[in-house]
């Protein structure tokens, strides 16, 4: 999975992850979103550190929910996590992969590469029966170096799906379920109306999985193929800017270039048009 240091591949396995927990430069994050009645019986990969993509890591002064933060404020919290150029990060949630994938393209977004999702996340691990704990990693280290350099190519915003309908070269997938594409069900959000971004088109986020962890590189390739990509480049869009991102580990995985994640996805679009 390491090639002169770095990883060679956007997702690691358990059972790599397990055996190289030893790592000097390794920095285990775990992505989870918790609400106010958590269980304090939380279960933990051990050493990880608490990666709070909803508070920390969005923007709280925007209208949207998980907005991008500024690359100031992305790297002053990175840094407090002790992160440095050289580190060497997995990011985990205790979904699967639900939140990580996110994590993972931020820091790529903010010029960061050399991040992984832990395949199958806790839940995988747990299955495999490696070492848990029942907390998080107590904060004992300094801050870190990180530096953050926006790659704006990585993320696009309303207005570039405004244009969309003049350019034929970008290929735009949905990552919500079938049925919130095609409006048979309410969106979860409370307030915003059903819709579909004109042009696109849907690909479940679940379909890229089997159990918890993601399908092999084959059958993600030929999940992708039906849509007939090409030389295209490839837009995620979802509810909220989340699962938009498991598309995109995804693509990545199947060795697809210039990709881009609609930020504020549909719970932006929805509102904004009518």
């Amino acid at each position: 999975m390491l090639k002169n240091g770095r990883f060679i591949s956007p997702i690691v396995s358990c059972k790599w992850l397990n055996d190289n927990r030893h790592l000097k430069a390794l920095i285990i994050l775990d992505a989870r979103v918790t609400t106010n009645d958590t269980s304090s019986e939380e279960t933990f990969i051990p050493n990880s550190r608490y990666f709070d993509i909803k508070g920390k890591f969005s923007d709280l002064k925007a209208e949207f929910p998980n907005t991008i933060p500024s690359p100031e404020q992305f790297q002053n919290e990175a840094r407090q996590l002790g992160i440095n150029s050289d580190s060497l990060i997995v990011v985990y949630d205790d979904k699967g992969m639900y939140w990580s994938p996110r994590v993972w393209w931020l820091f790529k977004t903010f010029g960061f590469d050399n991040v992984a999702v832990l395949n199958g996340g806790l839940p995988e691990w747990v299955k495999n029966d490696y070492e848990t704990t029942s907390a998080l990693l107590r904060p004992h280290w300094h801050p870190g170096n990180f530096s953050a350099v926006y790659q704006s190519e990585r993320m696009c915003f309303f207005d570039d799906i405004i244009n969309l309908s003049e350019d034929d070269s970008v290929m735009l997938l949905d990552a919500r379920s079938k049925e919130r594409f095609q409006c048979e069900v309410p969106e979860p959000r409370v307030g915003l109306r059903s819709g579909t971004i004109p042009k696109s088109k849907n690909l479940p986020y679940t379909r890229l999985f089997d159990g918890y962890c993601l399908k092999p590189k084959s059958d993600l390739k030929a999940v992708f193929d039906t849509f007939k990509i090409g030389d295209n480049s490839l837009i995620f869009s979802c509810g909220s800017g989340i699962t938009a991102c498991i598309l995109a580990l995804a693509a990545e995985i199947s060795d697809y270039k210039n990709l881009t994640v609609y930020d504020g996805s549909w719970t932006e679009y929805g509102t904004l048009t009518t």
